[in-house]
């Protein structure tokens, strides 16, 4: 193997290395900007060689060459510098700035633009504050960092799916998240599982309808743009790793339970459960089970990534292979993840033509916990971990059967600890990402463009219950021993987006244009075929095997399994047109138009058109401006459509992508008619009048740097209105529907986001920087028009109201307890205290949602020669949800059954009449499920992320062969104030089901981790 590894190697290592047999000597110098701060990361190439280097983070370097050849130095936003070598053994650099890059390159759709002439609301996050962090989903990593992106986590399972929201809620029931696009490939945000955070160098996320207008029909709710990792050209090979490894553990909650001791003389007073069959010695005797520290663990986390780049002349590459594995907090949870990424680019002598080559493999295996967010007491471990009942042991286990009888609701963590050994699910994915891109410039202006992307999914899950299980044994009965099932399910996806283009930049003195004429293209292809085995012999079953699959008899239909089978497609195109001016870069006007058709809709409302107009203005270049404190002050301000298709996320199609692909139809379907004869039967009524959602956006924003750029920030002031919501429409019952998918309504979000930075002290003479930094973000999201004719829409405890915000929380008020009796009060519709409301009437608006008002971050980095510092904490206010757990723990039904807080020691009696907690015995308990007594504040800060450690200065690496050296620790979730009594006011059911409970919290990690450069 050694040899063959050997033979494989050789020629690729004779293509990276170039040899040089002249006298060579160490040169070594110091890299400063214009203001006198030392540069890291700048490149220092030996021209003509594929030899270089970097400077560390004090801008010093060190390099072998010979006198007489040539030093090139480069960096993002400075000119490039060129220095021969002479006898000397120094070589110190001041940069200057690059005018025609200034600061920063920002991402505007399809093309890029400098900062002075972008009039776009985006930001862009450096992979410094990505990378590094042992977050399995990489979108964690972008909580707080960006005013105006919500990053909302419906669970702590490793890599689970995140809600992303931008400047609020623009759909009832269509997609609300962003598109996100890697690598110029747009891709389903519903799983990031799979992509390695270490790749990413930066992402940008662009707000305005100046920004998304030119994504038409995908950028009505934002647009995320994901550049991952390059190699320089003539850039020498260059090798890093970086190992992390860590510890995951569930935080902690205040509900204050009841021990053993406490839990039995409860019940035992109550007559119900153990309790009351026990005396005062054997009630003393039990000891007192955590069932917290039983379904929760402290897990182990281990990321390794491996990179190599390298550049000749008119080539670059860069290389990644990455290994991640974590264990979730909740038993039966856990990732491993396998990643393997390419990236070539190349140009020709000339420049003319240029190419890119993108390549992503990665493979992943999750272990996920089913049924969580339920209440199945034989199902869910978060739901055991809470409630079950302080006195039974992990040894009063023994098997399925034993539970049987008697049938007791007290038996809960004994169910979950059979389901634990009995019940196997697992999801494998190989997922492919690939890009190709060219480019040809025809002239010094006119170039065009091909891209094209792929994104290739295929997943496996396999899920059994074995037959010997608590579950097979109560379900299947005496008639059935054998009732065990499994279900494995196999989907295939394959995506293709192509975008072709023509560019013209030209310039006539003071006046610059830039047209873009684009075409793009989309299809996707989905298939899927899965069955459950019902019937499984214990004795040769192995998960995803089918040895231990029983075949169907003659005697019986016990066995007769079930199968599934779908296939779903997918198609787009467009075509749009792009102007940028700009004068003197003192002012620049940006106009986009974007026609768009989509399979979802009837012929007759496929393409619809949508555009935004956009500009600035660059004040800090106005020659009144001259010799003030401002190095940048710019107005913005855009206006303009864009388009939602994603009508209906509630099928089961995979992602958005494939949803509602046949709403257009008259649908039948099969099944026993009269006489139980074989029938047609309509299913869905299809209308042909649906057409798409349309996103109007407004937007103003101020850009500011002042003090040599010392303070710098942006404010933008936003409204978002969406107008024909897909909501569903009442209609007569005489075709057995009574509801009908149109569009109607119409969704109002307003708000202002805001982010500033200020470096505090910036000595660069003692090498000591502190920099802080608040991002912030507030949003209303008001109801304008409902399709009823009392303006409502009632689901359980929320309803849709005009003039309300969205899903707004719709139940009595609860006003306590009434001292006379213990019974619980509340207020009717008029506001007078009852103790029997009316369901019907009494219920009121109360103002309140799952989503917060104001959310954001705060904190500072730190450094100080070669030691650093970052913190971030996040906070987020105006969010209510309801505390299931806690009306579950304070409910005096559940005791005997469940275990119950030492809240109940405060319940009324007549010797205790003034209280919060009702009677034991209330004869009205059973209205508070329609109540807001259970409806609490989540708000909270907490401490996001905090990062320490130490990069050694090149000086001390030097006859070491290492580039760089560095020692790192991280924390996450360290610790959270908030009111909130569960485990983690963070993680928040869906925003269409915000009553759900017992979630998967999310973990506290604290990681250590080395960088190694050679």
């Amino acid at each position: 193997m050694k040899s063959k590894l050997t033979w494989m190697l050789t020629p690729l290592l004779v293509l990276i290395f170039s040899f040089s047999y002249a006298q060579e000597k160490t040169v070594s110098g110091n890299v400063t900007d214009q203001n006198g701060l030392p540069l890291p990361g700048v490149s220092i190439v030996v021209v003509g060689t594929s030899t270089g280097t970097q400077s560390d983070f004090d801008g010093n370097y060190s390099i072998n060459v010979a006198e007489g050849q040539v030093l090139r130095f480069s960096y993002l936003g400075q000119k490039t510098v060129d220095r021969t070598v002479g006898s000397g053994s120094t070589i110190n650099v001041l940069m200057e700035e690059d005018a025609e890059t200034l600061q920063e390159v920002v991402v505007q759709g399809y093309r890029t633009a400098t900062k002075e002439r972008s009039s776009i609301a985006a930001v862009t996050i450096s992979s410094e504050t990505i990378a590094d962090r042992p977050n399995a989903n990489f979108i964690n990593t972008l909580s707080g960092q960006v005013a105006g992106l919500n990053i909302i986590s419906g669970s702590g399972q490793p890599g689970g799916n995140t809600n992303v929201l931008l400047r609020g809620v623009t759909s009832v029931n269509g997609n609300n998240e962003p598109l996100f696009v890697i690598d110029g490939n747009p891709v389903d945000s519903e799983n990031f599982r799979s992509l390695n955070p270490q790749e990413i160098a930066s992402v940008s996320v662009l707000k305005d309808a100046g920004a998304t207008a030119i994504y038409g029909n995908r950028g009505a709710n934002g647009v995320i743009v994901i550049k991952t990792r390059q190699g320089n050209f003539n850039q020498g090979l260059q090798i890093n790793y970086t190992g992390i490894v860590g510890v995951t553990s569930a935080q902690n909650d205040d509900y204050d339970l009841m021990d053993s001791q406490e839990q039995l003389l409860l019940e035992r007073d109550q007559g119900a459960g153990l309790g009351a069959t026990l005396s005062d010695a054997e009630i003393a005797a039990f000891s007192t089970t955590d069932w917290l520290d039983v379904f929760f663990r402290n897990g182990l986390s281990q990321n390794h990534t491996l990179t190599m780049s390298s550049g000749s002349e008119n080539l670059r590459s860069f290389v990644s292979l990455g290994f991640f594995d974590q264990e979730g907090i909740l038993i039966e949870s856990g990732l491993r993840r396998f990643n393997f990424r390419t990236n070539v680019n190349g140009k020709s002598k000339n420049d003319k033509f240029n190419y890119g080559f993108n390549l992503s493999v990665n493979y992943s295996e999750s272990d996920e916990p089913t049924s969580i967010g339920t209440g199945g007491i034989n199902r869910n471990f978060v739901l055991g971990g809470l409630q079950s009942v302080p006195y039974l042991s992990p040894a009063d286990y023994t098997n399925g059967a034993d539970l049987l009888s008697p049938l007791l609701f007290s038996n809960t963590p004994l169910f979950l600890l059979d389901l634990a050994a009995t019940h196997d699910r697992e999801e494998d994915e190989l997922k492919l990402l690939s890009t190709f891109n060219a480019s040809y410039q025809f002239n010094d202006w006119l170039t065009a463009n091909l891209q094209m992307s792929a994104d290739y999914q295929d997943e496996v899950r396999n899920r059994a219950e074995q037959s010997n299980s608590f579950n097979a044994l109560l379900f299947g009965g005496a008639a059935n021993p054998n009732a065990g099932f499994q279900d494995s399910q196999f989907s295939r996806q394959f995506t293709y987006n192509q975008v072709t283009s023509l560019n013209v930049n030209k310039a006539f003195g003071k006046h610059t244009f830039d047209l873009g004429a684009y075409t793009e293209y989309f299809r996707g292809f989905w298939r899927t075929f899965g069955f459950r085995a019902n019937g499984l012999n214990q004795a040769t079953f192995a998960l995803g095997d089918g040895s231990a699959f029983i075949a169907d008899s003659t005697a019986d239909d016990l066995f007769v399994d079930n199968i599934n089978a779908n296939i779903l497609e997918a198609g787009l195109f467009s075509y749009f047109g792009q102007l940028d001016y700009d004068y003197d870069t003192r002012y620049g006007l940006t106009g986009t138009i974007r026609r768009d058709a989509s399979f979802r809709f009837s012929e007759s409302n496929r393409w619809a058109t949508f555009w935004s107009v956009s500009g600035r203005w660059n004040i800090h270049n106005e020659a009144f401006m001259e010799n003030s404190v401002f190095n940048l002050l710019k107005l913005r301000g855009s206006y303009g459509t864009a388009g939602n298709q994603f009508i209906d996320l509630t099928n089961d199609a995979p992602g958005f992508i494939f949803d509602a692909p046949d709403l257009t139809r008259d649908l039948f379907g099969t099944g026993a008619g009269y006489a139980g004869a074989n029938s047609l039967f309509l299913s869905q009524i299809g209308n042909t009048t649906l057409k798409w959602e349309t996103v109007t956006s407004s937007n103003i924003g101020l850009d500011f740097e002042v003090f040599q750029s010392r303070l710098r920030g942006n404010v933008d002031f936003y409204q978002r209105n969406t107008t024909d919501v897909f909501q569903d429409n009442p209609i007569s019952a005489i075709n057995a529907a009574t509801t009908l998918r149109a569009n109607t309504g119409e969704i109002q979000n307003r708000g202002l986001d805001a982010s500033i930075s200020y470096d505090l002290i910036n000595d660069t003479q003692n090498g000591l920087r502190l920099t802080l930094n608040v991002v912030g973000n507030y949003n209303e999201t008001e109801v304008i028009d409902v399709p009823t004719e009392d303006g409502q829409v009632i689901n359980g405890l929320i309803r849709l109201n005009e003039g309300s915000v969205i899903n707004e929380y719709f139940a009595y008020r609860y006003a306590g307890v009434n001292p006379a009796n213990g019974n619980l009060l509340f207020l009717d519709v008029d506001g007078n205290v009852t103790e029997n409301p009316n369901v019907d009437t009494d219920r009121v608006g109360l103002g309140k949602n799952i989503l917060p008002d104001w959310q954001g971050s705060f904190g500072f980095n730190l450094d100080y020669k070669g030691f650093f510092l970052t913190t971030q904490f996040n906070y987020v206010t105006g969010v209510d949800r309801y505390d299931f757990d806690l009306s579950g723990f304070q409910n005096p039904n559940n005791i005997g059954q469940f275990r119950t807080s030492r809240d109940l020691f405060r319940a009324w009696t007549p010797d205790n009449r003034i209280t919060d907690i009702p009677a034991l015995g209330a004869q009205n308990f059973a209205l508070s499920g329609n109540s807001d007594r259970y409806l609490q504040e989540a708000d909270y800060l907490r401490l996001r992320f905090v990062n320490i450690g130490y990069s050694f200065p090149e000086k001390f690496l030097e006859g070491t062969g290492l580039t760089r050296l560095r020692f790192f620790g991280n924390a996450e979730n360290l610790f959270t104030l908030s009111k909130w009594r569960g485990l983690d006011p963070e993680v928040l059911p869906d925003i269409n089901n915000p009553t759900q409970s017992r979630l998967f919290p999310s973990p506290r990690l604290v990681s250590f981790g080395i960088e190694v450069g050679f």
